[in-house]
């Protein structure tokens, strides 16, 4: 969820003008609708007409985008624009609760579209079905007041910051894991940015995502809705945002804590998009899947099952190392795998357990993880070592169909 954390104090917070102006007169429908916030002094027609006419981004209809989707909807946030190129799944429904069991196989952003206008039919939703890269950040981002950035992995983070930051665009930000949940705003033209929390990313592989690591299902409702009070905020002009500060849930504890945070002096300012998979250790956009000497590193499911097969008839001699976690290990392995989590491969305390006299064969959920454990094997000495193209993920799609995935 964290990397490197950085604080300082900041400057006194000032208020910050409103983001959006006032859209259309509001029709009889909308006063209906919207009654509850407009005899709210601070927002009053005023500051419903703002959310109007307001153009909000949300990265990814998933944990923190699904309670931050139906939220924006429900205040009447004119346009709303959804990034996301992934199908519903069932592992999903524990949290991502803009999807239900009808959704299962359909887009993500379909689903999530029908939902909202369930919910709010005066609502446009426009959707983007893309992974967020250097490529299209700034030319999408330039169509839109404010961002509100739920992704589940660093690079995306990092891209979210930058691009908003070239921009000079605010943007809430909100992350999840297990039990524990962050929610900030960046605004690089009145405050400190993600940077300045995480001036660098994290060892690759060492803070698990929620698929690796797991996550407290009504965590995202908490983290998810907050992401929107931040988000009308910055829309109406009202209240003091998180702008410098971060706020950290536990909802272990069901427990609050504020860490002020700022500006750091002496940061590079951003002028470029860049390479973000490389800036976060992990295999750049362009990376092959062949060593140096172009032997290959990845292996299919199919080809995996007929070497299993074959080592079975004493016909063919390797360990398959599974490098993902025990909880994840107990819901579904592969037959003659043995469990090695990466941490300890990346760390080196597991390489006296793991053989060097016999090929390797790695893997973990969908291939990122091995190939992580891969780099680190080969750098230990390792010479024959490859991992399964897709994971466990693609094992249950093309060997044994009846295991769960998850």
């Amino acid at each position: 969820m964290s990397s490197t954390l950085r604080t300082l104090t900041p400057p006194q917070s000032t208020a910050l003008p409103a983001l959006v102006e006032p859209g259309p007169e509001l029709s009889r429908a909308e006063v209906e609708r919207y009654s509850r916030h407009l005899i709210i002094p601070e927002i009053g027609i005023e500051g419903q007409r703002r959310l109007k006419n307001a153009r909000v981004l949300v990265i990814g209809a998933g944990g923190l985008g699904s309670p931050a989707l139906l939220y924006l909807a429900a205040a009447g946030v004119g346009t709303i624009g959804i990034v996301d190129d992934d199908d519903v799944e069932t592992s999903n429904l524990q949290r991502q609760v803009i999807h239900s069991v009808a959704d299962v196989g359909r887009s993500k952003l379909d689903s999530a579209r029908d939902s909202i206008a369930a919910l709010n039919p005066l609502v446009k939703v426009v959707l983007h079905p893309l992974r967020l890269d250097s490529g299209n950040a700034l030319e999408l981002f330039a169509d839109y007041d404010l961002i509100l950035d739920g992704a589940d992995n660093f690079a995306t983070r990092y891209l979210v910051n930058d691009a908003a930051a070239l921009l000079g665009k605010p943007y809430v930000w909100g992350s999840i894991l297990r039990f524990d949940g962050q929610v900030s705003v960046f605004w690089g033209k009145h405050g400190p940015t993600y940077r300045d929390l995480y001036p660098e990313p994290p060892a690759a592989g060492s803070v698990p995502s929620c698929a690796e690591g797991g996550v407290f299902g009504m965590l995202c409702a908490a983290v998810g809705s907050m992401m929107v009070i931040e988000a009308v905020k910055l829309i109406t002009g009202i209240g003091k945002t998180l702008l410098g500060r971060l706020l950290i849930f536990d909802a272990l504890a069901s427990s609050w804590r504020e860490i002020r945070i700022a500006r750091d002096p002496e940061a590079e300012p951003v002028t470029e998009l860049v390479d973000y998979q490389v800036f976060c250790g992990l295999p750049g956009t362009a990376a092959g899947t062949a060593d140096g000497n172009g032997a290959a590193e990845t292996l299919t499911a199919a080809e995996l099952a007929a070497r299993l097969a074959a080592r079975d008839r004493g016909e063919d001699s390797f360990e398959l190392i599974d490098v993902r976690e025990p909880g994840e290990y107990d819901i579904v392995r592969i037959p003659g795998s043995t469990l090695v989590p990466l941490a300890g491969i990346q760390s080196g305390s597991a390489l006296a357990g793991i053989r060097r006299d016999v090929p390797l064969v790695l893997h973990c959920k969908s291939g990122a993880r091995s190939a992580q454990a891969l780099a680190s094997l080969k750098a230990a000495g390792y010479g024959q070592v490859v991992h399964l193209e897709g994971g466990i993920l693609a094992w249950v799609r093309d060997v044994e169909p009846d295991k769960p995935v998850y």
